[in-house]
């Protein structure tokens, strides 16, 4: 097997221009200038080639959008981009105005890296849609292309969605940030919620949990907190000293983790921190049994009231266990009646 040695490489020697087809040389000098200033090159093929609107024929050398695009052999939309981009780059005196242009005259063109400030290869940018999206692109540092892309095909989207965790994260990002905004979307994604079962008890444990948690951060930060039977009261020290710990562990907690497990704890060990506190307390011990019993005894007599007798004299409503409940219930109320009179203070 013969191993073929490679040449030594040779310093670069000037090359003659004319020592090439000048259809070579043509093609490196266009390519220099592209490297250079990249799409502002055809841009201004464009700018000085095509007729400003309100510009007659007669008025000018140049040719219209449409006439220019079938000599290129391209569409008129996309010389209108490269028109228009030209178009805001003058508003901006990056570049010379297209009255000032003739055809075949080059200009001073800006460098390659801004022309994507300017143009979109996509129709879509131009609409007031493609617009918003383009100023949102921007808004987060990303190039307006790649954002257009993915609105003009929402397949692709919901593929990428449906297979990536990632990408359904940044999705459901988003649209927490355009619900505020957005009334439409919002009834739209409380109509989608309602409707699924396993959503509505999704949201039912999320809203215990976030219930939960406010409950610890009340009795923390408010140093107040209410009594299984309803009354509030000063918390102790080490009741919100307890509750800190608790909610501050809850506010280490990364986005992606489960908070249930920790609310539930929280929750419990305040609950029984309150429950030890009423019970350490005599006089507190008996405020408490008052104010449930005031409680229970306001909801029975609610019931009672809504209960009608207008046709308690029909043969059809009547039924023997009727009676006798009501029967048992005088009993009830005739006792309590008189336990409340033997507790009652001798005056």
């Amino acid at each position: 097997m013969t191993l073929t040695t490679p040449a030594p490489e040779l310093p670069a020697q000037p090359v003659e221009t004319s020592a090439v087809p000048e259809t070579v040389a043509r093609d490196a000098r266009e390519f220099g200038a592209y490297a250079r200033t990249g799409g502002w090159t055809f841009a201004l093929k464009v700018a000085r080639s095509v007729r400003p609107g309100g510009q007659s024929a007669d008025e000018s050398a140049k040719v219209s959008a449409k006439r220019f695009a079938e000599l290129a052999g391209c569409s008129p939309e996309r010389v209108m981009r490269f028109y228009k981009a030209w178009d805001t780059a003058a508003d901006d005196g990056l570049v010379p105005q297209f009255e000032t242009l003739e055809p075949g005259v080059d200009v001073e063109l800006p460098e390659a890296d801004v022309w994507l400030s300017y143009y979109s290869s996509r129709s879509s940018a131009t609409s007031v849609r493609g617009t918003a999206i383009t100023a949102a692109a921007e808004a987060e540092g990303i190039r307006p292309t790649k954002a257009l892309e993915v609105a003009e095909n929402p397949t692709a989207l919901r593929a990428a969605i449906l297979a990536d965790p990632g990408t359904a994260q940044a999705a459901r990002s988003a649209l927490l940030d355009r619900i505020d905004e957005d009334e439409e979307l919002r009834s739209a994604l409380a109509r989608d919620v309602a409707a699924r079962e396993e959503l509505k008890k999704a949201v039912a444990g999320e809203s215990k949990v976030s219930d939960r948690i406010e409950f610890v951060r009340q009795v923390a930060e408010g140093g107040q907190v209410k009594t299984p039977a309803g009354q509030m009261i000063d918390a102790p020290a080490e009741l919100r000293q307890e509750a800190e710990r608790h909610l501050s562990l809850l506010d280490e907690l990364d986005e992606g983790d489960e908070a249930g497990e920790w609310a539930a704890e929280a929750y419990g060990t305040v609950k029984t921190l309150i429950q030890e506190t009423v019970d350490a307390d005599p006089e507190l011990r008996v405020a408490e049994r008052r104010t449930k019993f005031y409680s229970s005894l306001t909801k029975a007599t609610k019931v009672f009231e809504e209960l009608t007798f207008d046709d308690a004299d029909a043969g059809e409503f009547y039924e023997d266990d009727m009676v006798q409940r009501l029967e048992e219930l005088q009993g009830a109320l005739a006792a309590c009646i008189e336990a409340l009179r033997k507790a009652a203070p001798t005056s």
